[in-house]
């Protein structure tokens, strides 16, 4: 007798799906951790990439710092996720040489607005980042001159 869903509270979806990749419907099991994060990328195949900030210490300055993680996740079709949504993801048996991950359930979508928002503010960030390295490059060619 195969037991109804994952064996995680809250974890469920009404569609159906014929993934076999899938904790709900296929023979995938979850096990192992379970993370929180949003998904920044969803142009693959059925995989996003989920990602969340952590703060590390470091102790020379006695403050923290923000770094990023991110992983590649299974998006089944039952569930789904976009980019911008957020999601909880379980560990799972190797799906592939980068993908550990499976989507199991979604907490919360965010609108278009946010998400375009969000990907301006990251592009005019990175134009600053290379504005400012082309500055110093100037500065120091200037002064070997």
């Amino acid at each position: 007798m195969k037991k109804k869903g994952i064996g995680l509270e809250g974890a469920k979806t009404d569609k159906v799906c014929s993934d076999k990749n899938c904790p709900f419907h296929g023979n995938l099991t979850a096990r192992g951790r379970i993370l929180n994060g949003i998904v920044t990328s969803d142009k693959m195949y059925k995989t996003v990439v989920v990602g969340w900030t952590r703060r590390l210490y470091v102790p020379k300055y006695e403050r923290y710092e923000k770094r990023r993680s991110s992983v590649k996740a299974h998006n089944p079709d039952c569930i789904n996720a976009k980019k911008g949504d957020s999601v909880r993801i379980s560990e799972t048996r190797p799906l592939s040489k980068t993908k550990h991950f499976v989507v199991i359930e979604i907490l919360g979508k965010q609108s278009k607005e946010q998400a375009v928002k969000e990907e301006l503010l990251q592009e005019s960030s990175v134009e600053a980042a290379s504005a400012v390295s082309e500055n110093e490059k100037r500065k120091k060619i200037e002064s070997e001159e």
